[in-house]
């Protein structure tokens, strides 16, 4: 079974521009995967590669198997991406820009899916309004409708929630889980870390067109750093055969190491025989923004 989506040696130079170094990647069919940088590491350029946008240097990438240069047309057919920019045909409403969508795709009869689409995406109400007088948000919701529109297997998603409300990432979130559920190949690009660990199962970053880590989300979380306790004592006072966990201390507040969370009845213990009283405690482990922090300060450059 091929890749969904494969790298191989993938450069671009723009002149004096070295976008992308040596891309190698390759994403499973059915995988929920992050695509990680800063502004210019290279994403959106990895993406316009896969798209068709834009020709790569040298190297070469696949689309389920087709390459994106030489079987252009089977490659552009098995994806769909939801660009940054909101791009519109302010002629058209939302219905006849789907509907040309399709067609573009050979598509005739697909009513009943592009009338699923407007259900999940909340825009049923706005089927037959023109495309020009859409909110920002109503319009982003289009453009995932219309990446959506011919059922591709696999899926981008490039900055899909930005400058959008709550309520529009949270149900194209839980369309897009289904997706992936029903076997869809999900690449997300976002600088909402946040979404990127509660979604993506792996995560690739990259910085200055190289791929600088590469893993699970899980081990990337697990191998960031010892979990902490955080204590608001009363009185404020440390027993001593607490001092050597002792990571930080202000005041009344303490922050402990706690390696593993099957210790932390015995911390607790420890101070009810001291008497003291624990007034606040939280838990803290490193997330992935402070992963993605350190992964780009140790990667230099």
């Amino acid at each position: 079974m091929p890749a969904a989506i494969r790298a191989r040696g993938l450069e671009k130079r723009f002149k004096s521009v070295h976008a992308l170094r040596g891309i190698d990647l390759d994403i499973e069919q059915g995988e929920f995967f992050a695509l990680l940088g800063p502004n210019g590491a290279g994403k959106t350029t990895f993406i316009s590669i896969l798209a068709g946008l834009t020709r790569a240097t040298a190297g070469r990438a696949e689309v389920m198997g087709h390459d994106v240069a030489r079987d252009y047309r089977e490659a552009r057919r098995q994806l769909g991406v939801v660009p940054q920019e909101l791009v519109f045909d302010p002629f058209f409403t939302v219905r006849e820009s789907l509907c040309f969508q399709s067609g573009y795709f050979g598509l005739r009869r697909n009513d009943a899916w592009i009338d699923e689409l407007l259900l999940h995406l909340g825009l049923a109400d706005k089927a037959d309004t023109n495309m020009r007088r859409l909110s920002g948000g109503m319009k982003r919701r289009v453009l995932v409708a219309q990446a959506l529109v011919h059922r591709p297997p696999v899926i981008v998603l490039d900055e899909p929630t930005a400058g959008v409300d709550v309520e529009l990432r949270q149900s194209l979130w839980a369309f897009v889980r289904r997706l992936n559920r029903e076997g869809h190949t999900i690449l997300l690009t976002t600088h909402y870390l946040e979404e990127a660990e509660a979604l993506c199962e792996r995560v690739a970053m990259l910085k200055e067109g190289r791929v600088v880590a590469l893993d699970r989300t899980a081990d990337l979380l697990g191998a960031a750093g010892e979990r902490r306790l955080e204590l608001k004592l009363a009185p404020a006072r440390l027993p001593a055969s607490l001092e050597g966990r002792l990571v930080a201390c202000s005041g009344d507040r303490y922050c402990l190491a706690l390696p593993d969370y099957a210790e932390l009845e015995s911390i607790l213990a420890t101070l009810r025989q001291a008497d003291v009283t624990v007034e606040e405690m939280a838990l803290t482990q490193a997330d992935l923004e402070d992963v993605f922090v350190r992964v780009m300060r140790e990667a230099g450059g």
